[in-house]
């Protein structure tokens, strides 16, 4: 676990919020992540964990809807309007070349916040412990109203073209995560990114 994730945790744990649990809690955590986050960067978090809460790769279902934070290099950044070096993703999906996921960056904070409490609907337990992840799909996405603030996040990764190994980000940490400024936009700034999602989703 990154040291910033231990400190907002232990915070959280002697005020005696417990991780996920309620709306209050998730909230609590968003804004001491967002308070506490000046000056982290993905690079240093994913430097920071222990290998034992990694994996080298994300390979079968097993891994879908686990929280995964990675660096990329895109295959066609030469001519993308832009990419995320360090995708903050649900899997959803396993494809050839790799796999598909929900990276939580290409929405901005609030709506990350939004899309999160929905997505909690789908958690495989409400424990939030090690072995909690989200029941997802594109299918299940897709054909849920309640879910339209997905559309701008789902991107297809290729497997040869990850740079790093995938740290798993446990449930207790999602809202963390979440709201940490871990995002680093290539070709365009936050603003125009968060922009665009935004027109999308308003279709």
């Amino acid at each position: 676990m990154a040291q910033i994730f231990s400190d907002i945790l232990a915070k959280g744990i002697r005020r005696g919020q417990v991780p996920a649990r309620t709306a209050s809690a998730r909230e609590w955590y968003r804004n001491q992540a967002q308070k506490s986050g000046s000056g982290t960067n993905a690079e240093s978090v994913i430097q920071q964990t222990k290998k034992s809460n990694t994996r080298a790769t994300v390979s079968n279902e097993g891994h879908i809807g686990q929280m995964l934070l990675f660096q990329y290099d895109a295959k066609n950044k030469d001519t993308l309007p832009y990419y995320d070096r360090f995708p903050l993703i649900f899997p959803i999906n396993i494809v050839k070349g790799g796999f598909m996921g929900m990276n939580m960056h290409y929405l901005p904070p609030r709506l990350r916040a939004t899309l999160m409490d929905e997505l909690y609907d789908v958690a495989s337990n409400d424990r939030f412990d090690a072995r909690t992840r989200l029941e997802v799909s594109y299918k299940l996405l897709s054909s849920a109203s309640k879910f339209s603030l997905f559309k701008p996040t789902v991107k297809r990764y290729l497997a040869s073209h990850v740079k790093s190994r995938f740290v798993k980000i446990e449930s207790s940490e999602w809202d963390i995560a979440l709201f940490l400024p871990l995002q680093n936009f290539v070709g365009a700034s936050k603003q125009k990114v968060w922009a665009d999602s935004r027109k999308m989703i308003q279709g």
